[in-house]
C-alpha cells in the first residue's frame, strides 16, 4: 500500500483525514508532538477503523527530529501538512510564537520531502487568505486581501513557500486546499472535536446546549449581513477529509494540470452565526443560552466558497447538508458527556 504522512495527525481534521484515506487504501503515519493534539483522537481513530496508526510524538520545528521519521520510514510517497497553530485570537495576541511554529514546522517538513524523495504534498490553507473578499462565492484567482490575523499571515507565506518550491522542483507537487469551517464529526461520534475551551463556534454552541457552559456570545450582530452576524461557511469534516484523499489521488495519478494548484473546501453556502444557531435549535430540541456581544479582532465579516474547481477537477462532491452537520456535532458532544459520566462512576 502507498504510505502517507499525516502531520497533525492527532488533531481533529488530521484524525478524520486519517481515517479517510485508511478506508481508500492508503497506509498512515502520523506526526504529531500532542502540544495540540490528543491521544485521545489517535484512540478514536483505532476504534473506527480496528487497527492502530503510529504516531510519531515529534515537534517539526526539530529539523533531526522530523528526519528521523523519513529515515525509518523510506516508503512515505506523500504528505498531507496540517501540524500548526491556529487560533485567530491567540495568534493576534502572540504573532510571533505563531510565526515561529507555523512557518519553521512548514520548511522542515518540506526540506525533509525535497531530502527523502517524496514527490506529493498537501497543504492545509484556510479560507482566511482571502481577508476580506471582494467578491462572494469567493474563487481561487480571486485577489488576496491584507490578512486580518497573523494566522491567516502564515497560511499566504505557507501558501508562497509551497509554490516557490514547485517553481524549481519539477518533481515536486503541492496541492493547497483553503477550506472554510470545518463541523461534525465522524457518524460513529467515535471521534469528533476535542477542545475543552473551544474558540470554534460550533463546539461552543454545543458545549452551551450540554451544560458546560452556562451561555455563548455571539460576536458581533451590527455587520452589514442580513442579520448583522458574521456570514461562514460551514462544511462537515469528513467531507474536508476526502478532499485530502482525493487530492493525493490527483498527483499520484498524474492528473494535475501543474505542479501546485489551489482548490476551495467548501460547501458554496454562506451561513451566519444566528442561522447556524437555529439549525442546531431545530436538529437538538435545545433552546440555546446565547448573547449578542461586540465584533472580536482578527474576525472576517463575509466569506463563502465557490467550489466548482475541486468539484471538476478531483470529482468531489460534500454530502452532509447543516443539519446532518450539527446532527453529528451534537451526538459527539453527548457522547462525550456519557463517557465521562461513566469513567467518573468507575
Amino acid at each position: 500500500m502507498k504510505k502517507i504522512l499525516v502531520t497533525g495527525g492527532c488533531g481533529y481534521i488530521g484524525g478524520h483525514t486519517i481515517v479517510d484515506l485508511v478506508n481508500n487504501g492508503f497506509d498512515v503515519i502520523s506526526i504529531d508532538d500532542l502540544s495540540r493534539g490528543s491521544l485521545r483522537m489517535n484512540n478514536g481513530i483505532e476504534k473506527v477503523l480496528g487497527k492502530p496508526i503510529k504516531n510519531y510524538r515529534v515537534n517539526l520545528c526539530n529539523l533531526e527530529d522530523a528526519q528521523a521519521v523519513f529515515i525509518e520510514n523510506p516508503d512515505i510517497i506523500g504528505i498531507i501538512h496540517f501540524a500548526a497553530f491556529k487560533s485567530v485570537p491567540e495568534s493576534v495576541e502572540q504573532p510571533l510564537r505563531y510565526y515561529r511554529n507555523n512557518i519553521d514546522s512548514l520548511v522542515n517538513i518540506l526540506q525533509c520531502a525535497k531530502e527523502y524523495g517524496v514527490r506529493h504534498f498537501v497543504f492545509s490553507s484556510s479560507c482566511s487568505v482571502y481577508g476580506n473578499a471582494k467578491q462572494l462565492p469567493v474563487e481561487e484567482t480571486a485577489p488576496l486581501q491584507e490578512p486580518e490575523s497573523p494566522y491567516a499571515r502564515t497560511k499566504q507565506m505557507g501558501e508562497d513557500i509551497c509554490r516557490d518550491i514547485t517553481r524549481v522542483d519539477r518533481d515536486f507537487n503541492a496541492m493547497l486546499l483553503r477550506y472554510f469551517n470545518p463541523v461534525g464529526a465522524h457518524d460513529s461520534v467515535l471521534i469528533g472535536e476535542l477542545q475543552e475551551k473551544p474558540e470554534n463556534l460550533v463546539p461552543v454552541i454545543t458545549q452551551t446546549a450540554i451544560g458546560k457552559r452556562k451561555e455563548m456570545h455571539v460576536f458581533g450582530y451590527d455587520y452589514e449581513t442580513r442579520d448583522g452576524s458574521c456570514v461562514r461557511d460551514y462544511i462537515h469534516v469528513m467531507d474536508i477529509a476526502n478532499a485530502h484523499t482525493r487530492a493525493l489521488q490527483y498527483m499520484i495519478e498524474g492528473r494535475n494540470r501543474e505542479r501546485c494548484e489551489v482548490f476551495n473546501l467548501g460547501t458554496g453556502n454562506g451561513v451566519t452565526v444566528l442561522e447556524l444557531i437555529k439549525a442546531f435549535e431545530e436538529v437538538s430540541g435545545q433552546k440555546l443560552n446565547y448573547q449578542l456581544g461586540d465584533r472580536r479582532p482578527g474576525d472576517v465579516i463575509e466569506v463563502y466558497a465557490n467550489n466548482n474547481k475541486a468539484r471538476a477537477l478531483l470529482g468531489w462532491e460534500t454530502k452532509y447538508n447543516l443539519h446532518q452537520m450539527m446532527d453529528t456535532a451534537w451526538r459527539w458532544e453527548q457522547a462525550q458527556k456519557a463517557e465521562a459520566e461513566r469513567i467518573q462512576l468507575n
